[in-house]
């Protein structure tokens, strides 16, 4: 089988000394790891890393002029094909740093860009992300198109313009264009899953979504679900050990017997930095995230950096307005964790404070709350075991149902669309025919004991 050659990739990173919100070294060097890993994703080879302690970006190249020597002579030595920053470079900076480079130049978002094209698969994923492209690339278009002439003369009307500066602003154009058509688009797609939503919540089925840092195991815990209670192939989502392996918000039902059923979505990871214009542009997807009636706050705790991971998730959440969903924290990846590797007195804004990890796992986790009210509980488990799933789905089950109540109902034989709603949609403890009608004992959401209160014993 033959391969296409990966193109070889510099990485660059500058730590600002003078930005406190920079955080500390290792959350930088953390930072330059990751960019590693989404080169990787997007099938470059990293050949070297370069970094640079500046008071502050240099607002003209991002790194200092000496800097940009070496980075020259370090492209010459591997014979590199790309040069990727760390941060998001601005329209001058990108321009000069290809002038002065002489070779293409991508920045941290843009390569975030161009692994969700990559991974997009359904008709909404490639509305989204085409539309963020576009948005990031209109300013972009001179520092990305080395080869266009310079504008000529000195009038500055449209008749002076070279071709170059005439094509750009054709582009610029159809841009424009394209941007309104996949606006358009997009609310289109986003009324059919408006009425899916609509059609949901008719059924009263609760609604749990998968949330967390990308690559923490959100696919594969939906998958091992799918397995353990569906047994459909076809239902499985693709998981990899990779970022962004998945793009596509996917729901599944999640049919747990007696009546306790639930519905389980998998949503976009989340990562530091992610562009601005994605989280814009997958908002309507995000849209399962606000709609969920609890959020399982997914966490890869083999990871060294998996407190900075939750602070991301969270903040993320919050930007969505769904910081007041119940929020159940699931640790994920305890297999692979030595026995005192669990911090038991960290404090955190995500309102948790975990126990120590043994060989004793699966296990509910103690809980304090530090300020944040939506914690609702904390396991710690492994993906790839059944008894972590079995209390995964225990955990889930009592969250998502702790709005239910019982109550005897004396259902007249006249409204038998009642007792077969109450048949589907509560699980029946006890069930009598009486002469007045059919009597049912039954656990039921607080709304439909509202609703039926007239027939309650």
């Amino acid at each position: 089988m033959i391969t296409e050659p990966k193109e070889k990739v510099i990485l660059i990173g500058v730590f600002e000394t003078g930005d406190r919100s920079a955080g500390s070294m290792e959350d930088f060097m953390h930072s330059m790891d990751e960019l590693a890993e989404l080169s990787c994703a997007c099938f470059m080879e990293p050949v070297t890393l370069m970094m640079q302690q500046l008071g502050h970006v240099n607002n003209a190249l991002y790194v200092g002029p000496g800097k940009l020597e070496e980075i020259r002579e370090q492209i010459e030595l591997y014979e590199a094909d790309l040069v990727i920053f760390n941060d998001t470079l601005s329209p001058s900076q990108l321009r000069n740093l290809q002038d002065g480079l002489g070779i293409a130049v991508m920045d941290r978002t843009s390569l975030i860009l161009e692994i969700f094209q990559t991974r997009a698969r359904t008709r909404e994923a490639k509305l989204q992300v085409e539309l963020a492209r576009l948005k990031y690339l209109k300013p972009r278009l001179v520092g990305m198109r080395k080869a266009l002439t310079r504008q000529g003369g000195t009038s500055g009307s449209m008749s002076s313009r070279g071709a170059g500066e005439k094509k750009l602003e054709l582009d610029r154009r159809r841009i424009d264009d394209r941007i309104a058509e996949l606006t358009r688009e997009l609310k289109d797609v986003e009324k059919e899953r408006m009425t899916q939503r609509k059609a949901r919540q008719k059924s009263r089925l609760p609604l749990a979504a998968l949330v967390g840092y990308t690559n923490a195991g959100k696919s594969t815990i939906l998958n091992a679900l799918v397995d353990r209670y569906q047994g459909q192939d076809e239902k499985r989502v693709f998981e990899a050990d990779m970022l962004f392996a998945t793009l596509d918000t996917t729901v599944r039902k999640i049919e747990t017997g007696g009546n306790r059923d639930f519905l389980l979505s998998d949503t976009v990871g989340f990562i530091r930095k992610l562009p601005t214009g994605l989280v814009e542009a997958f908002k309507s997807t995000l849209e399962e995230v606000r709609e969920a009636d609890l959020l399982v706050h997914v966490v890869d705790y083999s990871d060294p950096h998996y407190r900075e991971h939750m602070r991301t998730t969270i903040e993320t959440i919050a930007d969505l307005d769904a910081g007041h969903i119940p929020m159940l924290m699931v640790y994920n990846k305890a297999d692979l964790c030595g026995s005192n590797d669990m911090d038991p007195e960290w404090d955190d804004p995500d309102g948790s404070n975990p126990e120590t990890i043994t060989a004793e796992y699966p296990k509910k986790l103690a809980q304090s709350q530090n300020g944040s009210g939506n914690i609702c509980g904390s396991l710690a488990i492994s993906a790839k075991e059944e008894r972590s799933i079995d209390l995964l789905v225990e955990c889930i089950l009592e969250q998502v149902y702790g709005d239910y109540l019982t109550a005897d109902f004396l259902i007249p034989y006249d409204k038998g669309n009642l007792t077969a709603y109450l048949m589907e949609h509560a699980k029946i403890l006890e069930q009598e025919y009486l002469p007045e009608g059919t009597r049912l004992k039954a656990s039921c959401h607080r709304a439909d004991i509202g609703r039926l209160s007239e027939y309650i014993l």
